[in-house]
């Protein structure tokens, strides 16, 4: 359990960049507000595999990582639309 936290973080971290790259006017989104939004966005997305692909726990899947992305790309959409920002 501990290390799919952990695992989640790193990849959030990451998916918090990539999605920030995906997302028109993104750019306006600090450091630590990637990282957290990209950690939310891959517990979303980590959430979402596990229950609706039913997947084992594990880091290197390729579909946690897809998920993460797609968690952290969702996450930064809702968050950029209650700041009032136009995407």
């Amino acid at each position: 359990m501990f290390g799919s936290i952990v695992g989640l973080i790193i990849i959030g971290i990451v998916a918090g960049f990539v999605a920030r790259a995906m997302v028109p006017g993104g750019e306006s989104v600090s450091l630590s507000e990637k990282v957290v939004l990209g950690i939310a966005g891959s517990f979303l997305g980590g959430l979402l595999v596990r229950l609706l692909l039913h997947q084992p726990r594990g880091f290197v899947q390729v579909s946690s990582w897809i998920a993460s992305i797609v968690g952290s790309v969702i996450v930064l959409l809702v968050y950029l639309r209650m700041q009032g920002r136009r995407v």
